[in-house]
């Protein structure tokens, strides 16, 4: 009685591993980098480019006031007991509103490119989900995995330049837009 419930058990275990070498040899596996199919795609290349020059201006304006919070720390430390108390209290005053203006700036400018790039990234994906799968239809593949969870696949199981290229046919990327 005792082995009969063992070996019931360990038969079950044994047909499903068996199976499952039977349904794996006759699936198709596809590896995909998609976040290097993504950031490699001319869409994001484009708008990676437009967004570099749509902030610029701002850009500048930042480093415009730290060179000016530099050059008044600077010539405070310059003419430390030269100056008049006033000159002094002004200079720094002057420093102080600078610092905070270039803060508020960074804080500004690192808040709207955060969410501009994630909705660019987010539309995207989406898009390459889609690309994804047509490429894995056309090519009769049963499964995609993404590249940081698979453990080892062999080189030619690989999809990622043939998805690109697929993806930048189907969204071609748009032309440059003029700076705001």
């Amino acid at each position: 009685m005792f082995l009969g419930s063992a070996i019931r058990p360990l038969m079950v275990c044994a047909a499903l591993f068996a199976f499952g070498h039977v349904a794996s040899a006759q699936s198709k596996v596809g590896v995909i980098n998609l976040q290097k199919a993504v950031l490699d795609s001319a869409e994001i290349k484009a708008a990676s480019a437009a967004m570099e020059a749509r902030y610029k201006p701002r850009v500048a304006r930042i480093e415009q006031l730290n060179k000016d919070i530099a050059a008044i720390s600077d010539n405070l430390q310059k003419n430390s007991g030269k100056l008049t108390p006033q000159a002094e209290a002004t200079m720094t005053a002057d420093g102080q509103r600078k610092q905070r203006e270039a803060q508020r700036l960074q804080e500004d400018l690192q808040a709207d490119v955060e969410r501009e790039r994630n909705e660019i990234l987010s539309k995207a994906s989406t898009k390459m989900q889609e690309v994804v799968k047509q490429v894995a239809e056309a090519k009769g593949l049963d499964l995609v995995v993404d590249v940081p969870y698979a453990v080892y696949y062999k080189a030619p199981l690989e999809i990622t330049n043939e998805v690109i290229a697929a993806y930048d046919k189907a969204h071609p990327a748009a032309a440059p837009t003029a700076a705001k």
